[in-house]
């Protein structure tokens, strides 16, 4: 499936990260037709070109289907449930891609019912949120039949910067799940070295500057540093989303036997920032908590930082 005139495309799913994940295809020349539940989420596309249906079912015909939705029984709904994908006898797409965050029980029932429906299918996690992808960042882990990701791997290469093929059946969706878990474990640690620091007498710019430029920097620790600098907590990814990927990873730890001690306290960490209110933040917003178990209340230093998504024109 190489020739982007001839693939015709289909998007369930255009919320913060699904819309702008269709706009790149369309972007790209991919004739796209597109549906979200709440329809006026979906309609900015067509200016761009896309066509908007009103169910699920309507995007049967479309050689590749892809889903972005945001909980397990979003995706049964949109594949299973009234008007869903695979709710019209005699019609399914080729192949379904869904990059929703679920479980591998969750995604392992989806792929049984595709393939009773005569569907190929993929599993696709994708790592960034919207700023990322507008800076061609965006990763993609995929795991199913070597042949189907051959097949739409210029496609999926459309999203961002690089796909892997991780192996067969939902082992992509532990590989989604591991990455957020180091996402939060790394957050938190970077959170504690930076209050210390501070604490000691070393603002928060000149620290992660140092950081940054050192072998510990990372894509990850300059994306993060102008919250952590200024104290812009603006969602990317909320508390609720990663204590939710703490609890499938744990899950999946106890289920093949191994402890991860720091993932678990971390998790404790998480799961009591939730309770403490920080709902509708970005995770780096656990910066502040560290800071007051120091005794300390943070303000912003108000100084411009660089994101490291400059490229692209994205602070």
């Amino acid at each position: 499936m190489t020739n982007t005139a001839h693939t015709r495309v289909g998007w369930i799913g255009t919320g913060r990260m699904g819309f702008a994940l269709a706009s790149r295809l369309l972007d790209a020349g991919y004739d796209l037709a597109a549906f979200n539940r709440t329809r006026s989420k979906a309609e900015p596309l067509a200016s761009k070109g896309a066509t908007i249906v009103d169910s699920p079912a309507d995007l049967a015909d479309r050689d590749v289907v892809f889903i972005m939705v945001s909980a397990p029984q979003d995706l049964d709904e949109v594949v299973n449930g009234p008007g869903g994908l695979l709710s019209v006898d005699g019609h399914a797409p080729r192949i379904i891609i869904d990059s929703s965050t679920v479980s591998m029980a969750a995604s392992a029932q989806i792929r049984q019912r595709a393939a009773e429906r005569g569907s190929q299918f993929l599993a696709t996690p994708v790592s960034g949120n919207p700023a990322v992808i507008a800076a061609g960042k965006l990763t993609l882990a995929a795991s199913g039949p070597r042949e189907t990701f051959d097949e739409v791997e210029q496609l999926l290469n459309a999203l961002g910067s690089g796909v892997t093929w991780v192996g067969d059946d939902e082992v992509a969706r532990l590989v989604k799940i591991a990455h957020n878990v180091f996402l939060g474990v790394v957050t938190q640690a970077m959170a504690e070295i930076t209050v210390l620091a501070e604490k000691g007498g070393v603002s928060r710019h000149a620290f992660l500057e140092f950081l940054n430029d050192s072998v510990m920097g990372s894509t990850f620790t300059r994306y993060k540093t102008p919250a952590f600098v200024n104290l812009d907590f603006t969602p990317t990814f909320t508390m609720p989303l990663l204590s939710k990927d703490f609890t499938l990873g744990l899950d999946a730890a106890r289920e093949l036997g191994v402890t991860m001690p720091i993932a678990t306290a971390t998790a404790h960490i998480v799961s009591a920032a939730v309770a403490a209110g920080h709902r509708d933040e970005d995770f780096a917003v656990l910066l502040l908590d560290e800071a007051k178990r120091a005794g300390m209340t943070l303000v912003s230093e108000h100084t411009p930082v660089a994101s490291g998504l400059e490229v692209a024109g994205h602070e």
